[in-house]
């Protein structure tokens, strides 16, 4: 699942503001843990009532309010009568992460199946057709429960008690790609007649080869923009301080803080060049091998750019409004 929502895109979404963590994990909610609870005691007898809405004003009437909820930061919620597949990205096809499910759930329900058939025996009795049916969903809540979680998906805990569950946290594209070429990928797609192995194969190797493309462009586009815009923005600005600490300085004057600025300005520069070039250094050795290009961009390209990025960032914090070249967050947040 993780690695069918994989993308560049979808790194920098996943785990921020409303969109779930990248550990996939599944929110019941009241109703269904309730359910589950039972399953896997042995026996489901009830079923947990919403009741009503408490809304604080005694002449309103009364609201039902059901018995579920909607975690925002699960990455798949049931939110009262279906489930939703949250981690999708905004732009992304849904054709893709469908396939992906429905196979998963086809061969969820098959190994049921069989579990069942196994249990129950030829010709079984409707008593002992209801044992195995209650002893095999024991078994499928007590082996699979460890993907249930109704908490906060963003808390530390929670990615702490993930780990110590077995669920992955594979936050990057480059981690969760090599999923769908593991062999139990391979048999899951070719078993349900889905993909072949080398069907499967060939998609990991274009989405690989998307991923590094289109860090890649970030990485060129970051460039250009850095070289053309920040930098000279930047120089306009250690040379206005220059000239400050000039004229102050043949006035007879001490010019101890602009000097001060003055230097961290001629540092930050220097570590944005620095920056900028070893991010062009690590652009232009990237391989052609899919998956090579694809840890390559991860492991080289992606924390170039975020030290440049970094370097930029400070830049901005330190210069006049007017002589930075670009919309500032407050432009953004603000109208």
């Amino acid at each position: 699942m993780r690695a069918a929502i994989a993308s560049a895109g979808n790194d920098h979404r996943l785990g921020a503001n409303e969109a779930p963590p990248a550990i996939m994990s599944v929110f019941l909610g009241d109703m269904l843990t309730d359910i589950l609870d039972q399953l896997q005691a042995g026996r489901s007898t009830r079923t947990r009532k919403g009741g009503s809405m408490d809304l604080g004003a005694s002449t309103l009437p009364q609201i039902p309010r059901h018995a579920s909820d909607r975690n925002r930061t699960s990455p798949f919620a049931f939110t009262g009568n279906k489930f939703e597949f949250r981690a999708v990205g905004s732009t992304a096809a849904i054709a893709w992460p469908t396939t992906v499910l429905n196979t998963i759930i086809a061969e969820s329900l098959d190994a049921m199946a069989d579990d069942l058939e196994k249990r129950a025996g030829a010709n079984p009795t409707k008593a002992k057709l209801e044992s195995a049916v209650r002893a095999m969903l024991k078994a499928t809540v007590k082996t699979h429960r460890r993907v249930c979680f109704d908490g906060d998906g963003y808390s530390g805990e929670w990615h702490d008690e993930a780990a110590s569950r077995g669920l992955a946290n594979l936050r990057s594209t480059a981690e969760a790609l090599p999923a769908l070429k593991s062999k139990s990928a391979k048999n899951l797609f070719s078993k349900q007649h889905v993909l072949s192995g080398r069907e499967l194969e060939a998609r990991f190797e274009i989405l690989a080869e998307q991923y590094a493309t289109m860090i890649g462009i970030e990485a060129r586009t970051l460039v250009a923009m850095t070289r053309t815009q920040i930098l000279p923005a930047a120089l306009r600005h250690q040379a206005q301080l220059a000239d400050v600490c000039a004229t102050t300085e043949a006035a007879g004057m001490e010019c101890g803080g602009t000097s001060e600025e003055l230097r961290e300005t001629i540092e930050r520069v220097a570590g944005l060049r620095g920056a900028v070039a070893e991010l062009e250094r690590a652009e232009a050795a990237s391989p052609d091998a899919p998956e090579r290009a694809l840890r390559h961009a991860r492991e080289r390209i992606v924390p170039a750019i975020e030290a440049v990025r970094s370097h930029a960032d400070a830049l901005e914090r330190s210069m006049p409004d007017d002589l930075w070249p670009l919309p500032t967050y407050a432009d953004l947040i603000l109208p």
